[in-house]
């Protein structure tokens, strides 16, 4: 039995953000014993470039680009007469998919804007920059890109004689057993929240030696709008021990670009293509470009674009949208993938999320299609963008996505991985050097772990800072806090006079008990199927109550549905305001609790059947 399948319990100390919770639980730490295998990313990272052949006389047909996918045994990154060609790999111009010849050999169509990219197979590892940075796509733009703030793409001239693809072999990526770093929203504006992240996620990563096969994927809002900061994202991805992969999102647009074919040329100048796949273990990870920009009817007379892109007045500047040519690579990607494996798909932009359920423009347009392609396969969806932690589950139905997309319920898990950045790194900054940051839906920033084992998966959240225990963050709502909740918010919108204060959230009286009060479980990574039972002194453990059934219904927003915890500092210190989250849990504390100390143990048990063990302790008195 592999740790990953183990029932994992609890029992160690930690004081929750706001001074609300004291939580406890130990659990053990998946990956652990990857750990212990692999502590030499530096020395052994395989470092190089694709290769591209240029002669004096240029290919003698400029309408096909040659190549070849070869293992490259010196590491010099040059096919050598002695370096075998490798078959069966695909390589893909973003429309067509190929694969190589017996002797590694692809031809593909030139188009005058192209990214030719090479699907790393499963035991076998592309190259690496000096940031860790993958390497393995070739970009073509013969006069460069449109002149544009942060450069784009520059001109790369006629289509080269040849694009070589080297690979090394790699027990690693071939392994049963792969942890795959999966990073949301890093989203840096500037050098300070450069050194936030630094000091944040970034430090935990690069302590962390159990995803070096897998590497980590950024999925989108790499940086805050400011392209320039891309070297300084290196600096940071240099800080890691693994490879780095990256698909765009919303912040990394070139806002200046007047057509949809040149909104990431910078991106794909500095980081990657807009969309790639490649395969690790028994899983094929597709890296989806989900975001439209310009956002406008006339481009290219694309059908399906949303209705709120004919708003001369209040167009929105992007969508959530798959244009016809990459549905069209996807179609053809998939068609080659072995359909026992695994398909993590990826996008910025999610196909459907939680946080933005009534909202078109936040989730894809083409998301019945890229269901339709999924059918019968095993999947998983993965995305950034809506700063909040969901574990969506299969069968999880909201009223908003029959009403958008007319989809009944999810045909297969969907993760929002929350972010680097938490809440735009908003907040007091704690002693460690980064904000607190708490995200939309109480959660705290981070980063996700997928683990794969073989073709199956399981998902944990790893909080910044903190070791894989910290699960979930308790507190009490109580009619004070809901007072102070609307006097404090009514305050923050017009800050006269003295701003209304909490008090101690630990203590309540008989009144706060008769007038309902609760304990709150926010179970960072629950969804359907996890459940929370809490234990009152020596009572006996009673089941908590899921406040987002997620059978259909409309999102639960307000004050009853909120997680003091979190508001708690919001509302204080800034951020948005976790009003609602899809994974809180309400347990109902008993009217005639006497007066004295009392403890709640919390049992938080996730959909893997992996136990988490919190204690909230709480006074209640007569009266305050």
């Amino acid at each position: 039995m592999s740790s990953r399948q183990r029932v994992l319990a609890a029992t160690a100390g930690l004081t929750a953000l706001a001074g609300i919770a004291a939580v406890t639980a130990t659990v053990a730490t998946p990956g652990a014993a990857a750990s212990a295998r692999h502590q030499d990313w530096d020395e052994n990272a395989y470092r190089g470039l694709i290769e591209v052949v240029r002669g004096d006389d240029g290919p003698a047909d400029p309408t096909v680009l040659n190549g070849t996918v070869f293992v490259d045994r010196d590491r010099d990154s040059r096919h050598d007469r002695t370096e075998r060609g490798l078959a069966g790999v695909e390589v893909s111009n973003g429309r067509e998919v190929v694969t190589t010849d017996r002797r590694g050999r692809y031809q593909l169509p030139v188009y005058d804007n192209m990214t030719v990219f090479v699907t790393q197979p499963a035991g076998y590892q592309v190259p690496v920059d000096e940031s860790n940075v993958a390497q393995f796509h070739y970009n073509h733009l013969p006069a460069g890109s449109p002149e544009l703030r942060y450069g784009g793409i520059a001109p790369t001239g006629p289509i080269p004689d040849a694009v070589n693809f080297p690979l090394v072999e790699s027990e690693l990526t071939d392994d049963s057993d792969l942890n795959c770093i999966i990073a949301g929203d890093l989203q840096t504006y500037n050098i300070t929240e450069v050194e936030y992240a630094r000091k944040g996620a970034i430090r935990d990563l690069s302590r962390r030696h159990d995803y070096q096969g897998c590497g980590s994927l950024f999925v989108g809002d790499v940086v805050g709008d400011d392209l320039s900061l891309y070297d300084e994202v290196k600096g940071l991805t240099a800080q890691t021990n693994g490879p780095a992969r990256f698909l765009p999102g919303n912040h990394d647009l070139d806002f200046d670009a007047t057509t949809a074919e040149h909104s990431f040329d910078t991106f794909r100048a500095q980081l990657a293509p807009a969309y790639f796949s490649y395969d690790v273990g028994e899983a094929h990870v597709i890296a989806l470009n989900t975001v439209r920009y310009p956002c406008t009817p006339d481009l290219d007379n694309v059908d399906g674009l949303r209705p709120e892109c004919n708003d001369p007045v209040n167009r929105p500047r992007y969508n959530g949208f798959i244009d016809a040519t990459q549905m069209e690579w996807l179609r053809r990607d998939l068609a080659e993938v072995d359909p026992d494996k695994l398909i993590v798909i990826a996008g910025h932009i999610g196909l459907l999320n939680w946080a933005d359920e009534g909202s078109a423009i936040h989730q894809v347009d083409q998301v019945r299609e890229v269901y339709e392609l999924l059918q019968g396969r095993k999947a998983v969806a993965l995305a950034g963008h809506s700063h909040s932690i969901e574990n969506l589950r299969t069968g999880d139905s909201m009223q908003g996505w029959r009403d958008i997309f007319g989809v009944d319920s999810l045909p297969f898990p969907h993760l929002t991985v929350g972010a680097i950045a938490g809440d735009w790194f908003s907040g007091r900054v704690t002693e460690n050097g980064y904000p607190t940051a708490l995200q939309r839906d109480g959660g705290r920033p981070g980063v996700l772990t997928l683990e794969l084992d073989d073709a199956e998966f399981q998902e944990r959240f790893t909080v910044t800072g903190e070791n894989d225990r910290v699960q979930t963050q308790l507190a009490l709502n109580t009619p004070a806090y809901r007072e102070w909740f609307v006097a404090r918010s009514a305050w923050n919108r017009n800050p006269v006079g003295p701003a209304p204060e909490l008090g101690d959230p630990l203590v309540v009286d008989r009144a706060d008990l008769a007038g309902g009060t609760w304990l709150t479980t926010n179970f960072f990574i629950g969804g359907t199927g996890s459940t929370v039972t809490v234990r009152l002194d020596r009572g006996r453990p009673q089941p908590a109550v899921r406040t987002q059934a997620m059978q259909g219904e409309d999102q639960l927003v307000g004050v009853e549905y909120s997680d003091p915890a979190a508001v708690a500092e919001q509302l204080v210190h800034g951020g948005s305001v976790a009003d609602r989250t899809m994974h809180l849990w309400r347990f109902d504390l008993p009217a005639d609790l006497v007066p004295g100390t009392h403890r709640a143990h919390v049992t938080a048990t996730d959909v893997h059947g992996r136990r988490f063990a919190d204690t909230l302790t709480f006074q209640v008195v007569e009266s305050r």
